[in-house]
C-alpha cells in the first residue's frame, strides 16, 4: 500500500476516483508530512489550539500537545476559530493547458482548491469558492458547516475551462460580494495584464482582506523545453504560430521571469503573499503557505 504522503503528487491524485477522495488524501498526506518535518507544530490539532502567547493563562495550556511537539499550545474557543477563507479559481481557457506528462493547470487548481477547502473546514473555519473567467461564474459564500465541502467539490467537478480572462472585472465583483474581512486565496495562471491583476488585488486589501496569490504554471511555460519545432495555439483565441523554441528559449525565459517578478513585486508591495507553483510540484508547498498565512492572521 502506498504511503499517504504519496497522494501529494498531482500525477497520483489525478488517478483517484473522486474529487472528495483526492481532497481528503492530499490533506491526510500533508498532515502526515508535517509530523515528520520542522513544521510539526502545525498539526491536525491546530483546528482547536493556537500557540501560547505572553499573557495567556497557564491553565489553558494543553500539556499533551507539549509532550509531543515540545511547543506550548492553548485551547482555542469558538470566537478564535472564525476565519473566513474564499478560494478563487481561474477557469479561463488558458488554464486547460498541459504539457506531456502533466495535469492541466485547471486540474491542478481544482485539486488544490478542493484540498484547501477540506483543510479549512477541518480547522472549523469557513470556506467559500469562486470560479471565474471573464467574470464570476460561480460564487459560494464562506460557510463553516463540515458537509459544505461536498457542495464546494461538486462545483469544482462540474467546472469546465472556457472563454478569455477577465481577472480585474471578476475579482472586483468578488470583493464587492464578500462581507466581513477574511482570507482570499487566488489560484490562477495570471495570463492577463499585470496592472489589471494588481489593481483588483488592491480592492481586497482596501477592504482589509488578507490575500494569498498562488500562481500556477505548467513547467514548459517556465522553461520552454519544447523541442526543435512547435506549433503554438492561443487557447483563448485559437490563433496559431509555428516557431523553433530553441531559438527563442533564452529570450522567452527572460520574458516569463520578468512577468512573474512584476506580479510578485506588485503583490509584496501590497503585503500580499505570492507563490509560484508548477503543475509537476506536490501540493504540500501551497498548503504549507496557507498554514503560515493562517498562523500570521491569528497572530
Amino acid at each position: 500500500m502506498k504511503p499517504t504522503s504519496t497522494y501529494l503528487t498531482p500525477e497520483t491524485v489525478a488517478k483517484l476516483g473522486s474529487m472528495e477522495l483526492r481532497a481528503r488524501l492530499v490533506v491526510e498526506g500533508f498532515i502526515t508530512g508535517l509530523h515528520r518535518s520542522p513544521f510539526h507544530g502545525f498539526s491536525a490539532e491546530f483546528s482547536e489550539h493556537r500557540q501560547y502567547r505572553h499573557g495567556d493563562e497557564l491553565k489553558h495550556i494543553d500539556w499533551k500537545i507539549y509532550g509531543r511537539s515540545d511547543r506550548y499550545y492553548v485551547k482555542q474557543y469558538e470566537d478564535e476559530t472564525n476565519l473566513r477563507a474564499t478560494v478563487c479559481v481561474d477557469m479561463s481557457a488558458s488554464m486547460n493547458y498541459a504539457s506531456e506528462g502533466n495535469v492541466t493547470k485547471f486540474q491542478y487548481a481544482t485539486f488544490l482548491a478542493a484540498a484547501l477547502s477540506y483543510l479549512v473546514l477541518q480547522q472549523r473555519d469557513a470556506a467559500g469558492l469562486v470560479l471565474y473567467n471573464t467574470d464570476v461564474q460561480t460564487f459560494l459564500p464562506p460557510r463553516s458547516k463540515q458537509s459544505y465541502v461536498r457542495e464546494l467539490i461538486r462545483a469544482l467537478e462540474g467546472a469546465v475551462p472556457s472563454n478569455g480572462t477577465g481577472t480585474s472585472v471578476a475579482l472586483h465583483h468578488v470583493a464587492e460580494k464578500l462581507g466581513r474581512r477574511g482570507l482570499v486565496i487566488i489560484i490562477s495562471d495570471c495570463l492577463d495584464q499585470p496592472d489589471s491583476i494588481l489593481h483588483a488585488l488592491r480592492h481586497f486589501r482596501h477592504d482589509q482582506h488578507e490575500v494569498l496569490m498562488l500562481h500556477v504554471l505548467d513547467p514548459r511555460e517556465v522553461d520552454f523545453h519544447l523541442g526543435s519545432a512547435a506549433v503554438f495555439r492561443d487557447m483563448e483565441t485559437g490563433q496559431e504560430l509555428t516557431t523553433h523554441p530553441q531559438q527563442l528559449q533564452r529570450s522567452y525565459q527572460a520574458a516569463v521571469d520578468e512577468f512573474c517578478q512584476r506580479i510578485k513585486h506588485g503583490c509584496h508591495a501590497q503585503n500580499i503573499d505570492y507563490v509560484r507553483i508548477t503543475t509537476d510540484q506536490p501540493f504540500d508547498a501551497a498548503l504549507r503557505e496557507y498554514l503560515v498565512k493562517r498562523q500570521s492572521i491569528r497572530g
